[in-house]
């Protein structure tokens, strides 16, 4: 679509959402700061007065978002009170939710979860609660590149996903007619032409989920109302299209030939009693599909007409996440004991312990404190940690290809430290020839000293593989108990010929090397075995087989293969 339509689409999409917050939503993506808060403001001032808008904070804990036990008001009263949670708050209103990249998975399912049923269950605290919670959500992405992405589980949930990449103009229409539109649009129909026109058209872009021609029929009633209409007509689905099916399509249509149409029987001339005319099902599909076409950015559509896929990269790439009890982000409570180091939940104790104390009052003597708390009532704060993840580089530097061997090594580690900075990964590189294998790179983040280890390095000798397991599998144990996730990737062509005490002998060798692997799948860590040999060999993929690793035959192996071959153990 051309520049000068754009902030027309995009006060289109706001004014969408105002009639039908809970049954469309959008996602902002690539916001620019002023862009992004001009056309909230614009949808803030066209919801009708009083209508609810909230705010999700970056860390919401169960209670604030679902609702559970007022505390203070319970304390007070001396009986449990519900509270109402902040889905519940925006019954019928607006849920802005900022850097949704970075949404947990856990929060993003209950979102899901009430999107879907339009309602929070309450089961918490000795409280049964169902509360009406039909919220428009609005998220935020503000992620730096395109392998960042809101959860998938809110992205197939919301109609409208808009790149607010300009500013719109202020005015726009009163509030007033957008609560009349909200009244009209439970009476606005669907012609059963159009239905079938916005399925073909999604169908002809390559729109797998289900959920996209439900959201472009939303959208086209909550147009038509607007309106003033009571049934969608051809403007309606054209705009439906450009804003829900085009930031969806996956693949350029594909043009068929007309087929040979029969001439058309002579009809009866129509009397005044007879219906209007239908919308023509042919002429209404290509119309939205020519909308939806001309809707696509520009990079969009050239990347479509060369066949990629360019669908967004998966979310969540800072690394595994562990519990803990000490440190970390906050990840709701557990019951248990107070043992050395836990921490007490002090708000969450209380909370378990009030449904009680009717109970445990008529139980125990008049002079008791005005909450009884006991040891099943305790709960212990849990932690989420994020834990760094460090590449061990396992590099076979025997034989004469060995020189080639390291400078892919190091081509891959230098690729791969680059991408540091946006999460707390560190390499290191063990390389084994001879007798003995060498830690020659400590686990670093450095590029500086990851160079200066890698240079210089003499290439020839025997293989002593088990040796250099042994290695790997002691620096992997160091590099857990530092709380950090090794992810072991050894480039060797299998042909062990140094056994573990350094001697020769290509039999005894191969059966310490399987030792030494069986020892390391025991740790049941991610590992990628790379055959660099011109053939993949049997010994390789015997120790691959060994170590419960990946087999990666890779005979022609660069550096940049290396670093997606890595990358993608990591990201597992």
């Amino acid at each position: 679509m051309s520049a000068d339509h754009r902030p027309e689409l995009l006060r289109h999409a706001a004014l969408l959402c105002a009639v039908d917050p809970g049954g469309l939503g959008a996602v902002l993506t690539r916001a620019t700061h002023g862009g992004a808060r001009d056309w909230l403001q614009f949808l803030r001032e066209a919801l009708p007065e009083g209508t609810p808008w909230r705010r999700l904070p970056s860390q919401v804990p169960d209670s604030r978002l679902l609702g559970g036990i007022d505390l203070g008001a319970t304390l007070a009263a001396g009986r449990p009170i519900a509270e109402r949670g902040l889905l519940a708050e925006a019954d019928g209103g607006m849920l802005i939710i900022p850097q949704a990249e970075r949404l947990g998975a856990e929060t993003a399912a209950r979102l899901a979860a009430v999107h879907d049923a339009a309602e929070v269950l309450l089961e918490r605290d000795g409280l049964t609660h169902r509360l009406p919670a039909r919220v428009g959500l609005i998220l935020l992405d503000e992620s730096a590149t395109d392998q960042e992405a809101p959860p998938t589980a809110l992205l197939d949930r919301l109609a409208l996903i808009i790149d607010v990449d300009c500013r719109i103009a202020a005015e726009g229409i009163s509030p007033e007619e957008i609560a009349a539109a909200r009244a009209l649009l439970p009476h606005v129909e669907i012609p059963d032409a159009a239905i079938a026109a916005i399925c073909g058209a999604a169908a002809a872009l390559g729109i797998a989920s289900l959920r996209a021609p439900l959201f472009a029929l939303r959208a086209a009633r909550a147009a038509a109302a607007l309106a003033g209409r009571l049934q969608a007509e051809a403007a309606d689905l054209e705009l439906a299209a450009a804003l829900v099916l085009a930031p969806r399509a996956t693949c350029m249509p594909i043009e068929q030939e007309p087929a040979p149409q029969p001439e058309p029987e002579q009809e009866p001339e129509a009397t005044s009693d007879e219906q209007p005319t239908q919308l023509d099902s042919g002429q209404l599909a290509d119309a939205i599909l020519e909308a939806a076409l001309a809707s696509l950015p520009a990079n969009l559509l050239a990347n479509l007409a060369a066949g990629n896929n360019v669908q967004r990269g998966v979310a969540g790439r800072a690394g595994q996440m562990t519990r803990s009890l000490r440190r970390g982000r906050p990840s709701g409570t557990r019951a248990g004991p107070l043992s050395p180091g836990a921490r007490l939940n002090l708000v969450a104790t209380l909370r378990a312990a009030v449904p009680w104390q009717a109970l445990r009052r008529h139980e125990a003597a008049k002079d008791t404190p005005k909450i009884l708390v006991r040891r099943g009532d305790f709960r212990i704060q849990r932690f989420k940690e994020q834990m760094g993840t460090t590449t061990i580089f396992v590099v076979d530097a025997s034989g004469s290809a060995a020189l080639g061997r390291l400078a892919e090594a190091k081509g891959a580690v230098e690729l791969l430290l680059a991408e540091c900075y946006l999460r707390r990964d560190q390499v290191a590189v063990i390389a084994f020839r001879g007798r003995v294998a060498e830690v020659l790179l400590p686990p670093t983040g450095s590029l500086v000293r990851a160079k200066r280890a890698l240079a210089g390095l003499p290439g020839g000798g025997g293989t002593p593989l088990a040796s250099a397991l042994e290695a790997a599998t002691g620096l992997a144990l160091g590099e857990q108990r530092r709380g950090r996730t090794p992810v072991l990737l050894l480039l060797t062509d299998g042909r062990a010929n140094v056994a573990r005490d350094g001697q020769g002998g290509r039999q005894r060798a191969e059966a310490d090397a399987l030792v030494a692997g069986q020892a390391f799948a025991k740790l049941q860590l991610p590992a990628m075995l790379v055959d660099t040999s011109p053939r993949p060999q049997p010994e390789a993929r015997r120790i691959a087989e060994a170590m419960r690793a990946r087999y990666l035959p890779l005979p022609a192996a660069d550096s940049q293969r290396l670093q997606r071959a890595a990358q993608s153990m990591i990201e597992r």
